[in-house]
């Protein structure tokens, strides 16, 4: 079972919820794949038409940033905790 961890602005697209349990585990895109058969509308928030994680979202294993860790191919064991974080813009 792995852990997702979601911000405000997109509890909205898993009926409120700031956790989530996901029953897989393997690699990210795994968990990402399962959480997109639970919650289609927080997935398309999440990865582009081609399943790409979309540029504005970071994504942490265990505090370990996906992008610089394999990506979507990145390992994740089971009792991991994924977060889900907006990038920040401002001026």
């Amino acid at each position: 079972m792995v852990t997702v961890l979601l911000p405000g602005p997109l509890r909205g697209e898993a009926g409120g919820a700031s956790r989530l349990s996901v029953d897989a585990a393997g690699t990210l895109r795994a968990v990402l794949d399962e959480l997109a058969a639970q919650h289609p509308r927080l997935s398309r928030r999440l990865r582009d038409e081609r399943g790409e994680l979309r540029r504005y979202v970071n994504v942490f294993v265990d505090g370990e940033d996906c992008r610089h860790s394999g990506g979507l191919a990145m390992p994740v064991g089971d009792g991991a905790e994924v977060q889900v974080l907006p990038s920040v813009a401002g001026g």
